[in-house]
């Protein structure tokens, strides 16, 4: 048996995804990757990490989706160290115009793919007595943010979700956590809010307190410690990464 710590990247070929397992492989973990990035699985051979493909699960609220990628996971190694995932559906718009189809796509897209990660994942980690899980949400969940109110709302729901589990696994030695984000340099980011444009992107970069997006690269190494095994002592916390802009 392969004594290599195993960890699961939910979403392996977009936004931290592919930085993340890059990182983790270099740590010395094999992984388990849900539809990676192209090239992805051959950079990381080079690290000397084994690695596991898990195609079409992306979407984590689709029920069968966390637990193909928790059953390659067992199949391979018979164990999980460590699980990542994001999770995201982004509805713009006030309250007063939102439609009871665009509560339910914020609810589906922001919660429930956290609740069956987190339901899937949970349980071995729990059984074997230690483990980590970090589910990566959003900055808009951490204050009020006008224009996105019902994303907003989900996304802190999404974070209490993880602080109400961490509280129930911790006295078993598992923690989770979460990291909420925003203002990352990264092509959906930048498709969105028009960055691609110099001027629009400096009117961004205006509103993070740093006064810049961050990279992917350092995000990884973020998130890094909250699943490599390295700091045991921090769990139930949901963190924001976003230049400052959360703290405002």
């Amino acid at each position: 048996m392969n004594d290599r710590p195993v960890a699961i990247i939910a979403n392996a070929g977009l936004y931290v995804g592919p930085a993340l397992a890059q990182a983790l492989a270099a740590k010395g973990y094999d992984l388990v990757l849900g539809d990676p990035a192209d090239g992805l699985v051959d950079e990381i051979s080079t690290l000397e990490a084994e690695t596991w493909v898990v195609d079409n699960v992306s979407d984590l609220a689709e029920p069968t989706a966390a637990p193909r990628l928790l059953d390659m996971a067992m199949d391979a190694y018979g164990r999980v160290d460590s699980a990542v995932f994001f999770t995201g559906q982004i509805v713009v718009g006030p309250l007063l115009s939102s439609s009871a189809d665009d509560l339910a796509r914020v609810v589906k897209g922001n919660i429930e793919a956290a609740y069956r990660a987190l339901r899937v994942f949970l349980p071995p980690m729990v059984e074997r007595g230690e483990g980590q899980v970090l589910a990566i949400t959003s900055a808009a969940g951490l204050r009020v943010t006008p224009g996105a109110p019902l994303y907003s709302a989900t996304r802190a729901a999404a974070n209490m979700l993880v602080k109400n589990a961490a509280v129930e696994v911790a006295p078993s030695g598992v923690q989770v956590n979460a990291i909420g984000s925003n203002f990352m340099d990264f092509p959906g980011f930048i498709a969105a809010t028009g960055a691609d444009d110099p001027e629009r992107r400096k009117r961004i970069e205006a509103q993070v307190p740093l006064g810049r997006l961050g990279t992917m690269e350092e995000f990884a190494r973020f998130c890094c410690a909250f699943i490599d095994g390295s700091s045991r002592f921090q769990t139930g916390q949901c963190i924001g990464y976003d230049g400052g802009w959360s703290a405002c």
